[in-house]
């Protein structure tokens, strides 16, 4: 399967569900090539992920870190040519 690589930008608006944010980044952790957490100011922190894994990799943890209550996330991904 075709690999890709990209980037992902979690807004956590509510710390409510970051225990369960952090699961899910840990079960994913074979597809993160690295993570930058900044927390801000208002509340509300962001964390960058760097990915390279197979779009349905990808999509199982943006699509579960989406249904996260008060957490924001959206994906950028690109191909590499060099997997087949």
């Amino acid at each position: 399967m075709e690999k890709r690589v990209g980037t992902v930008l979690i807004q956590v608006e509510d710390r409510e569900n970051v225990q369960f944010l952090n699961d899910i980044i840990s079960r994913h952790s074979n597809i993160i090539l690295g993570r930058q957490g900044l927390p801000r100011g208002n509340g509300m922190s962001l964390i960058s992920l760097v990915l390279e894994g197979s779009t349905d990799q990808i999509g199982s943890l943006t699509g579960q870190l989406g249904r996260l209550k008060g957490i924001q996330v959206k994906s950028v991904l690109l191909k590499n040519p060099n997997y087949e």
